[in-house]
């Protein structure tokens, strides 16, 4: 009876097994994703970075004018 409670116990692996498994995992992720060419990069960032000056500038703009509105109201 201990023989076959022994041998249906296996055993955990260790962190260094872990390891390799997620790296090898990792890689395997990596090779199936779409990586943008130059010109799609430097179209995404310029996209990207008009957005981020365009919502700067209404955050600012509402800054402004909520300041202004509570200087009169002070």
């Amino acid at each position: 009876m201990a023989v076959k409670k022994a041998a249906q116990v296996q055993q955990e692996p260790g962190i260094v097994e872990k390891g390799k498994k997620f790296f090898r995992n990792v890689l395997a992720e990596l090779k199936k994703v779409h990586w943008p060419n130059r010109p799609q990069l430097i179209a995404y960032t310029g996209v990207v970075l008009g957005a981020v000056v365009l919502v700067s500038a209404l955050i600012w703009l509402m800054d402004s004018v909520l300041s202004g509105l509570l200087s009169l109201i002070i």
